[in-house]
């Protein structure tokens, strides 16, 4: 199994110690480095920025929001970046949630997964610079239809690096997790657990049996972000994990609306994540945060004391994940490098 370095998104600003940590994590052997995006930083400049700083590692969106930029604004930063990088780019793509795609961008939330076949296929197209790029989609055209009737098909001037760029699709329900499969060369999934891995083996395989996949079980990657906090109590590690958890099935999403809510409900925990939604959603925050067993964390992540964690690590090495990407800063990833090796 295979470890990157998850930086995320900002909050107020630039995460301190990043390229420190960056650079740990290609001496350290790490395969890859990653960014997100949200509604404040975007995921291309960091890569960039501080991508530049390495040689080795592979450089990912973790992910770059569909609904931010069309596919052919996106096909260009990633060949851009595959250049620029040597060829060590990897686009992860995801369609986040309505409030985001609505909300933020002004753009329509239906029919995603109609949505992302669409969309990976036409940066597919723009990357490969077989011919000028045409499409008839429900979703996007190539040329607009009903503009001035001017535009034409064109193709990049830019020549691609590599004729295929590979592509992750974030994903958390089991059409998405099949979709992924089918089309893409990657998962990354945001909440996982060992608990879960069959019932995402069966939506996997559904992908995999489609006519046209591009990959099998034995050649797709499976990148999750999985926190590890090495402690000598478990309920303090434990405590690190549970206010990002709590924002994410509390509040990340509409009430209706929550794919990580559902993630965990899944898992077996439906009654918490509903009182955890409901206290977050009134503004009791701490409250939601302290409604989540540490047992729910446990199932997510690797936390106490090395031992445990070794122990714990065996049942990952079972399930379809081939990378965990971790977060922290360089010391951090020292010491997480040093325990699971």
């Amino acid at each position: 199994m295979k470890l990157g370095y998850h930086i995320g998104y900002w909050s107020s600003g630039p995460p301190e110690g990043a390229l420190d940590a960056i650079r740990a994590a290609e001496e350290l052997g790490f395969d890859s480095v990653w960014t997100a995006e949200g509604y404040g930083s975007d995921a291309l400049t960091p890569l960039a920025w501080w991508g530049a700083a390495t040689s080795r590692v592979k450089l990912g969106t973790n992910i770059v929001q569909m609904s931010a930029r069309t596919p052919t604004a996106t096909a260009m930063a990633a060949m851009t970046l595959d250049h620029l990088s040597g060829g060590r780019f990897i686009l992860g793509l995801g369609a986040s949630g309505p409030q985001v795609v609505e909300g933020w961008y002004g753009q329509p939330y239906p029919r995603p997964l109609a949505r992302t076949r669409e969309y990976v296929e036409i940066v597919r197209r723009v990357v490969a610079r077989r011919e000028p790029v045409t499409f008839d989609g429900e979703q996007y055209q190539l040329p607009l239809k009903d503009g001035t009737g001017l535009g034409k098909p064109l193709k990049s001037t830019v020549h691609p690096l590599r004729p295929e760029i590979p592509i992750y699709l974030a994903a958390e329900g089991p059409k998405n997790v099949a979709l992924a499969a089918e089309i893409c060369d990657g998962w990354l999934p945001l909440f996982f657990s060992p608990k879960s891995d069959a019932f995402y083996r069966e939506a996997l395989a559904e992908g995999f049996a489609r006519p046209g996949a591009r990959h099998t079980q034995a050649d797709f990657e499976v990148a999750a972000s999985v926190p590890v906090i090495v402690h000598d109590d478990v309920e303090t590690a434990a405590g690190f994990i549970k206010p990002s958890l709590a924002l994410y099935i509390g509040g990340m999403g509409a009430k209706q609306v929550n794919f990580h809510k559902d993630v965990f409900a899944r898992l077996g925990y439906a009654d918490v994540a509903e009182k955890v939604q409901e206290l977050y959603l009134a503004g009791r925050k701490a409250e939601a945060t302290a409604a989540i067993p540490t047992s729910l964390v446990e199932d997510t992540s690797l936390i106490g004391p090395p031992e445990k964690i070794r122990a714990e690590l065996a049942a990952w090495e079972e399930t379809v994940v081939t990378t965990l990407l971790l977060r922290g800063d360089a010391g951090t990833l020292r010491r997480i490098a040093e325990v699971i090796g």
